[in-house]
């Protein structure tokens, strides 16, 4: 694929200079600092050394007051509560945080996943019937449920009380709960707003807690499940999100729940786990519980407290998750054949695409692929009933949530985020809706948007790269948006002959530098090979990766792009 390479507005020196002496850090780490608005050392010490005691009061949430003294109510009568989540990781690891922490104070509790494939997304019908029919007084709804103004109101009729706790973008009017927990609520004044649904039910959980005066460490069990919900949601990694999922990684590394100790067995990772670790080993797997069968099975692991029960949960969504694998692949490769066959791809600004028999359970895995391989917003569709159940997902510069708004009548439900969302139609609504879609991409992007920018923090030479520079580099962690990995670029570079392609694939090579050849990767990019091979001069953009081989522990560049010096961005 063909990238922009864009640089980084470089801050001013005079902040740079006296941030790199006072902390004893590199003019490129600095820099890379002061772009991320850490600018003096009293910023730098909270980024570096987050602390649990800087988490907001989560009594300045609006309606927290209100849900808390509801759930008193319910424990003092000893009614009988519902914990209601979404079937993706947020919804599941959120449910499993709430439904664990209140069990000790309630005789009778249980919770509720929708089934993907015969409920669909979010609050259902069959859901709150089962609420009603089953004698439970109050639901406590996680992940979801701050567009299902006529569900609740459903819900209402049925003699039921519900309290929604989630994250999503609300509508033009609020449901009818008796407490609505969100911090984009417009007259919610809590001072973060990118919390996953995870993070507002562990908010929840840290309200009662400090009503009843109980120990700060109750809640903090619950820090390595919040860690995997805000990873794989991929949501904002700043502020308490930051925190959260700091000492969540290391209570993953220390002394993990017992499901997700279960869980992380699975894998063959050793040691310390980063928030990719999380998004490509941990998520998949609890994502394959709901994509291919009954999401419940993922609660159940993260819930459980005997092991080897938790391996035996563990071992099936390991199987899911392989079930999944495969779909994803036979799924994509079909999409991408449609795509390159259609004789007017090359003038659209979307894709959007529909299969027969395409398992709705990874359309969204398949969405995001195709926007890798393409990169246009992209809607993938499976067929239901007389509908078509969609997944969007977008690129940088485009709210692929308010356009599928915009496309009114032809939307039957949507909800979700700026770059993914999801979404249902009429199976007879396709081409109309597609058409539409394509519209308003075309009326907001231009074609050079249609090319991806890989946006560098700063030039430097590679002979500037040493163990003690790379130790602060990944102090910087964890990663995410608002805070992603460093992306440095570097010219005139050239590599030892030994430059190779793995599996077909990837591009192997040593890059020569001053101080030690510098082993480098670059996945997917073995196109590139006669671009570096005979000492030919070649610019790089890359991150700064560790990797571990035989035992043997080193730094790796993993390349993103790769440029002939004649070639002037």
């Amino acid at each position: 694929m063909k990238y922009q390479w864009q640089a980084k507005k470089l801050p001013n020196q005079h902040l740079i200079v006296p941030l790199s002496a006072e902390l004893n850090i590199s003019t490129p780490i600095a820099t890379i600092l002061v772009q991320r608005g850490i600018d003096t050392y009293e910023k730098a010490e909270k980024f570096f050394r987050p602390k649990l005691s800087d988490l907001h009061n989560p009594f300045l949430m609006q309606d927290m007051d209100v849900a808390i003294h509801r759930i008193q109510q319910a424990i003092d009568t000893q009614e009988s509560v519902l914990i209601y989540g979404d079937y993706d990781v947020d919804g599941t690891t959120a449910v499993s945080i709430v439904y664990s922490y209140f069990k000790p104070f309630l005789e009778r509790i249980a919770y509720y996943i929708p089934n993907r494939y015969t409920e669909g997304y979010g609050i259902s019908k069959a859901g709150l019937e089962y609420a009603a029919e089953n004698g439970f007084v109050l639901i406590v709804v996680l992940d979801c449920g701050i567009r299902s103004n006529d569900l609740i109101d459903y819900g209402n009729a049925l003699g039921l009380d519900i309290i929604i706790c989630d994250h999503h973008l609300p509508g033009k009017t609020l449901p009818n709960a008796s407490a609505i927990l969100n911090p984009k609520r417009k007259d919610c004044a809590y001072p973060y707003k990118e919390l996953s649904g995870a993070g507002i039910g562990f908010k929840l959980i840290q309200a009662y807690n400090l009503k009843q005066k109980l120990p700060e460490q109750v809640v903090y069990e619950y820090l390595d499940t919040v860690a995997v919900s805000i990873a794989s949601d991929v949501v904002d990694m700043c502020g308490e999100n930051r925190i959260l999922t700091y000492y969540g990684l290391k209570k993953l590394y220390e002394n993990p729940s017992i499901g997700l100790q279960a869980l992380l067995n699975e894998s063959s990772k050793k040691g310390y786990y980063t928030v990719s670790d999380i998004l490509f080993g941990i998520a998949p797997r609890i994502n394959a519980a709901g994509r291919i069968s009954d999401a419940k099975a993922a609660v159940k692991l993260l819930i459980e407290k005997d092991f080897n029960t938790a391996k035996k949960y563990a071992s099936v969504l390991a199987e899911r998750n392989s079930v999944r694998k495969e779909l994803d692949i036979d799924i994509t490769r079909e999409a991408i054949a449609m795509v390159q066959n259609s004789g007017d791809f090359g003038k659209k600004y979307s894709t959007v695409l529909r299969g027969e028999s395409w398992s709705r359970g990874v359309i969204g895995i398949v969405a995001s692929r195709l926007v890798e391989q393409f990169y246009k917003p992209t809607i993938i569709f499976s067929f239901n009933d007389g509908f078509l159940i969609g997944s969007a997902r977008s690129i940088k510069t485009f709210d692929i949530h308010e356009a599928i708004g915009a496309c009114g009548e032809l939307v039957v439900q949507y909800g979700g985020h700026k770059y993914a969302a999801g979404l249902s139609i009429k199976a007879d609504d396709f081409d109309a809706f597609s058409k539409r879609f394509e519209a308003i991409v075309r009326e907001t992007l231009t074609q050079e948007e249609l090319i991806p920018v890989i946006e560098y923090d700063i030039e430097i030479d590679v002979a500037t790269i040493t163990p003690a520079m790379f130790n602060i580099l990944k102090q910087l962690s964890p990663f995410g948006p608002g805070n992603p990995m460093p992306i440095f670029r570097s010219d005139n570079l050239s590599a030892k002959q030994s430059a190779r392609v793995l599996k077909d694939q990837h591009l192997k090579l040593q890059i020569n530098s001053p101080k030690g050849d510098i082993d480098s990767i670059g996945f997917g990019m073995a196109e590139y090979l006669m671009s570096v091979s005979d000492h030919q001069k070649f610019n790089a953009c890359y991150c700064l990766e560790e990797n571990t081989y035989n035992g043997k522990t080193s730094i790796q560049l993993r390349i993103h792009d790769i440029k002939s010096p004649d070639i002037v961005e």
